[in-house]
This record gives structure tokens, sequence and C-alpha cells, in this order.
């Protein structure tokens, strides 16, 4: 109306009511062939300019269908009286939903007589949307949200901005709150002289060896950047070690000769057995920094390798005062690690010598037994790890791990 009266252009995107998106969250269906036809969608707070209410109460009390308020919270001892006062009983189911849809829903079940009791114990704040009426009792059957293995989980994620994308969606799907804290940024490394001499001679190896995602991107970045492209690598044999890791190579249009079953350098090693290594030349593109059990067992074994440096980890400069506020009032529930630089950027973002009490009561889910163990030696107490080193494994740990505690408790 402001917009027309100032002859202002608009146009009208329609969007989900949380009059219904809430109830269906809830796991509430407004109307049901068997004990609502009907829905009535009413204010729970008129404006107070109005001279008298302008809700007729008495028609509400007609037909009995499902009445959803909206902006109710203040007044949901008066509406609970009307309602009572027009013929509604006592029995009559309710439901009170706060933040519809999102991860920190919270729906609290009773009756006309005893829900405002219920709310305040609950201490139940706005927003809400209350729903009256019998459909309110299906929602014992279809409460569909609420009962994620992960729901209301406030979970950190401390993976590089550019991979958080894909764990945060997953660990949504599983009804967790992501909470993310990259303590890591992957970027080229300063001297690329290395990989460059190692890029223009593919052709003296027998091996390529890719242990991260990515070790791939900056590894083929760097070859394309160079004026060169994928014919250089051929006769080259190549191993990934993960799925994931595999997946991008594959996405390449470049087939993987090898996938060890153990995705760690050890796993490699029994994957390759002693003839496969003696006198042959491999290539690892891989961190700065990392460990240097792959290289030195491969030379031990009579092969040779030119271990190069293709990205290096650095800190981003994110304030983590947020952080620590959220840990100190407990209002995180577990923190995920999916590498050793994680576990050692995030001890020094919040302070290695008050880490134990900033995650006091927080659990701790590690993707592989290297990171959990440089978590152990920072003087974490960790307590998932996954028999898988994937991110889907990690989450379906975390969700079992939980579902262990609920049924304990």
């Amino acid at each position: 109306l402001e917009c027309v009266k100032h002859g202002i252009p608009f146009e009208v995107v329609p969007g989900v009511t949380s009059a219904t998106a809430a109830p269906a969250y809830a796991g509430i269906p407004l109307t049901h062939r068997k004990l609502s036809s009907s829905v009535t969608f009413i204010t729970g707070q008129e404006a107070p300019v109005k001279e008298r209410p302008a809700i007729a109460w008495d028609r509400l009390s007609i037909g009995r269908g499902t009445l959803v308020f909206l902006m109710g919270w203040k007044n949901l001892p008066l509406i609970v009286k009307k309602l009572l006062e027009n013929g509604w009983p006592h029995t009559t189911p309710v439901t009170v939903i706060r933040w519809g849809t999102l991860t920190k829903q919270v729906s609290v079940d009773g009756e006309l007589g005893n829900i405002v009791e219920l709310t305040e114990e609950k201490d139940i704040k706005p927003p809400i949307v209350i729903v009256v009426g019998d459909v309110v009792r299906l929602r014992k059957e279809l409460n569909w949200f609420e009962t994620k293995p992960l729901f209301g989980k406030r979970i950190v994620v401390t993976r590089t901005l550019e991979q958080a994308g894909a764990f945060s969606s997953l660990l949504e799907r599983y009804g967790a709150e992501p909470v993310l804290f990259p303590v890591i940024k992957v970027v080229p490394p300063e001297d690329l002289s290395s990989l460059d001499r190692a890029v223009r001679r593919l052709s003296s190896y027998d091996w390529l060896i890719f242990t991260s995602v990515n070790g791939v991107r900056f590894f083929f970045d760097r070859l394309y950047k160079l004026g060169k492209d994928l014919r250089e690598l051929k006769g080259l044999r190549i191993c990934a070690i993960g799925p994931k890791t595999e997946e991008a190579v594959k996405r390449l249009g470049i087939r993987v000769d090898l996938v060890p079953d153990d995705f760690r350098a050890e796993g490699v090693l029994k994957a390759l057995g002693k003839r496969r290594i003696k006198n042959k030349r491999f290539l690892l593109p891989r961190a700065l920094k990392a460990r240097e059990v792959l290289p030195e067992e491969i030379r031990r074994l009579g092969g040779s390798i030119d271990v190069v440096p293709a990205y290096r980890t650095i800190r981003p400069g994110k304030e983590a005062r947020k952080l620590k506020e959220r840990l100190r009032a407990g209002d995180i529930d577990a923190v995920t690690f999916t590498s050793s630089s994680t576990v050692t950027n995030f001890a020094s973002a919040v302070g290695k010598s008050r880490i134990k009490d900033f995650l006091n009561g927080v659990h701790i889910a590690c993707i592989g037994p290297i990171t959990a163990r440089t978590a152990e030696e920072l003087g974490m107490k960790v307590d998932i790890v996954p028999k898988k080193y994937t991110i889907e494994a990690l989450t379906q740990a975390m969700a079992d791990f939980y579902r262990s505690k609920q049924k304990s408790s």
C-alpha cells in the first residue's frame, strides 16, 4: 500500500507462510479427513490501535476445525481463556512451536488445560506458532524433523570455507546446526619451483600419488598454468588416497589405478607392495607440512620419490571471540576436525592453555586416528572417530554416538 501510495512499482514473490511451514516441520497436518476439514488462521496479537478486539471467539467454536495462532506468545493465557470460555474442552490438544523449520526448533505438546504452564516450564519465547485441534495428535506418528539423528546439535565445522559447504549440508540433513569456523585457508606455496620442475618432467615418473582433494586441485591448476594438459600424464599410474580424492581425479576424466582400502600412508604401502615400489619413481604433490611416513618407507623399500609442495594451509585472520563466547556459554555440542592442521589451528585460535576449559562438555569428532592423535596430544578428549575416514562416515559416527547416549540416558 505504501508503494502504491508513492508510485513505486513492485512485484510480489509468494513464499511459504509460517502458519503452514512450522506445523509441517512439527509433524502436524493442519487438515485431515477424519479429524479436521477446516483451518483458521488467527492473529495472536491484534494491533494496539484497535478500539476493541475483532476476533469472533464464539465463531471459532463452530465446526471445531484447526486453529493456528500467529504471534501469540504474549497473549497465550488470553487465547486459552477465550477458547475455554467458548466451549473448547480442557483436553483439546495444543502444540506451541518456536523457531519453526530451523534446526533449533522447539515444540511443546499439551492441552488447553496445561499448555500455559508447560510453555513457562520450557521457557518458550517468541517467535512461536500455536496449533489447536485434534490434528495435533498426529504429531506422535508424523514428527519427522525433530527425530532426525543429530537434531538440534550445534556442531562446529573447522574445514576451509571452500570445503565446508558439503559437510554443512550433510549435517543439516541429519538435523544439526552447523557452526562455521574455518581455521585453515588453503593457498599455493610461496615457492613453486619444485612443483614446476616436477610438472615439466612428468614422463620420468612411474607413479603419481594424490593424498587429498586439495593436492589434486592445486597440482592440475599449476599444470594448466604452465601451458600443459592431461597428455602430460601419458604412461603415469595414478594412486588416490580416499574416495573423495579418487572422485576429484575422475572428474578430470582420468582413470585411477589404485585406491588403498586404508586411507593412510600405511595403506598405500600395503596396496603397492614391495614389488611395485623397488626401482620405481614416485611423485607426491601434497601439503607443505605433512607426515613423512610414505616417502620414508618408499625410499627404504628401494623406490625414489619427489615430494613437492602443491599447497599450504594458513590460518585465516578470523576473530574467534564469538565462538569462545558460545563455547563458554555451553552453546556448542561438538567440534569436528578433518585434519591435524585443523586441530592445531583451532587450538591456537581459542588458546592452547585454556583449550580444556573451552571444550568442557563439548564432544570432539575426528575424521581419522592421525587427526585424533593430534587432538589428544593437545589435551583434547576425542569421543568420535569413524571406521572409514570420510565426511559421510564421520557424520554417521556422530549420529550413532548421540543415539547411544540417548539410549543410555
